[in-house]
């Protein structure tokens, strides 16, 4: 490598988004999540494993490692004093922080997505969508930013603002610098990871399942979304799928705080996001706990899920 592609590659998170021209306010606040992210880690290095003794609103037990990443978050984003809103995952309710929309933004996030993994100590994440303004019950598509963090081997920072997608790996001094610039996908891929149980799938996905299978596709499936999501990204070619199922139509995975901000950045990486019958991004979220099936990855992947499901229901 040149010696300017080494220094191209020291670029930390904060100067790269100024080098993208980005809001002063949007700059702080993806700066603030990077943050809080030190502390989150370090948390699942050395906290406790047990559960907290809560439930969140949508019955699951929650670890106690769900509540502390939400209160690290939480507070970062409460005192960031650019933030208008947020809504967790883990709460029953949009949170308001100021009454002042003007250069805020409201953020639905998920602070510990896949946390039942850490004690059998498989990768986790955290997502992150952002809008303008103080409503996060927004189409996907307004988002203006959108982000993961994932707790793996390394600890790396995916992030897009519209301009391209973007990786950074955290460093011995704990700070995110750059590894891979507009990631971009290939038109199809060679893996799939499918969520839900295949005996409840429906005629059409079956179908979908049966000719990935025949044209060599191979199944990588770690059960975690944030993991499952970059191996596909990562490698730039993929699909991953938790379909509608015959006993649960609008699949598991939540639109705020899971599709809609792993759908900006997949198709900012030029691949697509659906439903099986429309775009995860056109969708109007109704309420913060709005659920949808969803296949992702790969254009033509996805085109070949539509095209079966519209066949085969």
């Amino acid at each position: 490598m040149s010696e300017a592609g080494k220094t191209r590659f020291h670029i930390d998170l904060r100067r790269h988004l100024r080098e993208q021209g980005e809001d002063r306010n949007l700059t702080r606040l993806i700066c603030e999540i990077a943050d809080a992210s030190k502390y989150i880690i370090n948390s699942i290095r050395t906290g406790d494993l047990g559960v907290a003794g809560t439930s969140n609103l949508y019955g699951e037990e929650q670890l106690a490692l769900d509540v502390l990443s939400d209160r690290i978050l939480r507070k970062r984003l409460q005192h960031s004093d650019v933030v208008a809103t947020i809504v967790s995952e883990e709460t029953d309710e949009i949170f308001r922080i100021s009454d002042d929309y003007e250069g805020r933004y409201a953020v639905a996030y998920d602070p510990l997505d896949g946390s039942s993994l850490v004690d059998v100590n498989l990768a986790v994440g955290t997502i992150v969508a952002i809008y303008r303004g103080g409503n996060p019950l927004q189409q996907g598509s307004q988002q203006v930013a959108a982000l993961y963090i994932l707790y793996g081997p390394r600890t790396t920072l995916v992030y897009s603002t519209g301009r391209g997608v973007h990786e950074f790996a955290m460093n011995q001094l704990m700070e995110y610098t750059l590894v891979r610039e507009n990631i971009q996908m290939a038109p199809s891929g060679t893996i799939y990871s499918p969520g839900g149980q295949r005996n409840k799938y429906t005629a059409g996905t079956e179908t979908f399942v049966r000719q990935l299978e025949e044209n060599g596709a191979k199944l990588r499936y770690s059960g975690g979304f944030v993991p499952d999501i970059n191996q596909i990204l990562m490698k730039g070619k993929g699909i991953f799928f938790y379909p509608h199922l015959v006993d649960n139509p609008q699949g598991k995975l939540r639109l705020l705080y899971e599709l809609n901000p792993m759908a900006f950045l997949i198709e900012q990486a030029g691949g697509a996001a659906s439903t099986g019958t429309q775009r995860i991004l056109d969708l109007h979220p109704q309420g913060i706990d709005d659920r949808a099936p969803v296949f992702i990855g790969c254009k033509e992947d996805v085109a070949l899920a539509e095209a079966c499901i519209a066949t085969h229901g």
